[in-house]
C-alpha cells in the first residue's frame, strides 16, 4: 500500500494546470486580424474590439494563479507589416511550489515590417514560489518589437516578501538569424537575503525591463531626459541595434509608474488594462 505521502504527491501531480496558446496575425490591406488560433488548458486569449489598424490580445489564465508543477506555452508569430499588442487581464501571481518549479515558455516570431508589443502586467511571486521562464524571440531585420517585464517580490503593499525561492529568467533574442542578446538570470535559495546586497537589488522588491528594437542613443537620450523624475534606481543603454531601460525599486507601484513614462517616450500606446 502506498503511503499517504505518496498518495498526497500523486494527487498533487494529477491536478497541475497545463495551458498553451499559438496564433498568427497578418496584415490585409492595411488592417491586422488573427489568423490560426489555438487554445488548450487553462490558458486563453481574447482580442477586445480592434484599435486602429493594429490588433491588441489579452492573455487570461482562468487556473487563477501559477502554481508548482504548471506548465504554460505560448507561441506567437506576427506576419509581415502586422501590428500586435499583447497583454494580460491583471498580474500573474506565481504560488508556493512545494516540488517541482512552475514552467512558462515564450516564443514570438515577427516577420519583416511587424511590430510586437509584449506588455503584460506584473509578475508577482509569493515566498517559496519556483518558477523557470524562457522567451525566444525571432525578429527580422525589418521588425520591431517592444518586451516590457516586470516581476515582484512579494507583495510588499501587504507586508508581504519574498523569503525563500527560485526564480529563473532565460532570455534569447535572434535578429535576422543573429543572436544579439542572451541572458539568464537565476535567483534562488534565500532570495530576500540576495536581494538585500547592494550589488543585487539593494532592498529592491520589484525588478523591470523594456526592451526596445531597434532602439539607438537618440532613444536612450529621450528616455534620460525623463530619469531624474524617476523613483526606481534606472539604468538605460543601447547596443547591438537594441535599447534596454532596467528598473528596481523598493515596491511595484513605483517600479509601474517609471515604467509607464519609458513607454510613452518610445511613442507606444499602453493597453487600456494598464491604465485602470
Amino acid at each position: 500500500m502506498r503511503s499517504d505521502v505518496s498518495v498526497t504527491s500523486g494527487v498533487f501531480e494529477a491536478n497541475r494546470a497545463r495551458g498553451a496558446v499559438r496564433f498568427d496575425v497578418h496584415a490585409r490591406d492595411g488592417v491586422t486580424r488573427r489568423g490560426v488560433l489555438h487554445e488548450s488548458g487553462s490558458l486563453r486569449v481574447r482580442f477586445p474590439s480592434p484599435e486602429g489598424e493594429g490588433l491588441s490580445g489579452v492573455f487570461v489564465n482562468t487556473a487563477g494563479g501559477v502554481a508548482g508543477g504548471d506548465s504554460f506555452e505560448i507561441d506567437i508569430a506576427a506576419g509581415e507589416r502586422s501590428r500586435l499588442t499583447l497583454t494580460t487581464a491583471a498580474a500573474e501571481k506565481v504560488y508556493r511550489a512545494p516540488a517541482a518549479a512552475a514552467q512558462l515558455n515564450i516564443s514570438l516570431k515577427i516577420a519583416a515590417g511587424a511590430h510586437l508589443g509584449w506588455l503584460p502586467q506584473e509578475t508577482i511571486l509569493f515566498d517559496r514560489a519556483r518558477v523557470h521562464r524562457r522567451f525566444d524571440i525571432e525578429l527580422d531585420d525589418a521588425a520591431s518589437l517592444l518586451l516590457c517585464e516586470i516581476v515582484v517580490f512579494g507583495r510588499t503593499a501587504m507586508g508581504e516578501r519574498m523569503e525563500q525561492g527560485e526564480f529563473i529568467d532565460r532570455w534569447r533574442l535572434r535578429r535576422g538569424g543573429r543572436l544579439v542578446f542572451a541572458e539568464t538570470v537565476r535567483l534562488d535559495g534565500n532570495i530576500g537575503a540576495k536581494l538585500g546586497r547592494s550589488a543585487v537589488a539593494k532592498g529592491g522588491a520589484a525588478i523591470g525591463t523594456a526592451l526596445i528594437v531597434p532602439g539607438d542613443e537618440a532613444l536612450v537620450e529621450r528616455i534620460r531626459e525623463a530619469s531624474e523624475s524617476f523613483a526606481s534606481e534606472v539604468g538605460i543603454s543601447a547596443w547591438n541595434g537594441f535599447a534596454m531601460a532596467r528598473f528596481c525599486a523598493q515596491d511595484a507601484a513605483r517600479l509601474r509608474a517609471d515604467m509607464m513614462a519609458v513607454l510613452a517616450r518610445t511613442g507606444a500606446a499602453l493597453p487600456r488594462l494598464w491604465l485602470n
